[in-house]
């Protein structure tokens, strides 16, 4: 298991362009965060490299791991502690080779057992599966069942739950068998993002 993954907590991923990004990011972290997700799918690429130096600096700050969704060469460029790769985002190998061995490599695994097989054995650092519930983010992404989480287990990398994950309905992934809970609406979009984040620490009763 990679070192920084170790543990269990929230997990939260920004929600696109916003002027207060750095603000609310720091506020999750005060929250109890314990890793961060840049997702961007604007084209802007001048603003998307100065926010992932911010958001990394700021989370360097922390002790808290920043990964870049989906852009191996973004999450190069800013120095950036990983990447989340969906299925159309380049391999595992391909970002290892051009982030390095320290690198966290995150990959969607959707609703596929033998897909978190097949890129857990290829070197990926953790597997995320869902959505478990409806996502406004993703309203029409296929739905993962809860078992999933049990029988990943053997795979040895942590495995993170998302898909319209709320305070109310995120334990039962835990008692699944989650190690992290994916969240971004529920947390970026709550009118008190520090808040949201506790209620979501809450729920992990190591923490």
């Amino acid at each position: 298991m990679h070192a920084r993954l170790r543990g269990r907590g929230l997990y939260v991923i920004t929600d696109g362009p916003r002027p207060d990004l750095l603000d609310v990011v720091a506020q999750a972290i005060a929250g109890g965060a314990r890793l961060v997700q840049y997702r961007d799918k604007t084209t802007d690429g001048a603003r998307r490299l100065a926010e992932t130096m911010a958001l990394q600096a700021l989370c360097a700050r922390h002790g808290v791991p920043m990964i870049v969704n989906d852009d191996i060469e973004l999450a190069r460029a800013a120095g950036a502690d990983g990447v989340h790769l969906g299925e159309d985002d380049g391999d595992v190998v391909a970002a290892r080779s051009a982030l390095g061995p320290q690198a966290i490599i995150g990959v969607s695994c959707y609703d596929s057992l033998e897909r978190a097989r097949s890129l857990a054995a290829a070197g990926a650092d953790y597997v995320a599966f869902g959505a478990f519930f409806p996502s406004p983010t993703k309203p029409n992404a296929g739905r993962a069942a809860p078992e999933l989480l049990r029988q990943s287990a053997a795979l040895g990398v942590p495995r993170v739950a998302i898909g319209g994950i709320t305070p109310d309905n995120g334990g039962s992934l835990i008692e699944a068998g989650a190690d992290f809970l994916a969240v971004i609406s529920a947390v970026f979009g709550a009118p008190d993002v520090q808040a949201a984040a506790e209620r979501f620490a809450r729920l992990f009763p190591s923490l």
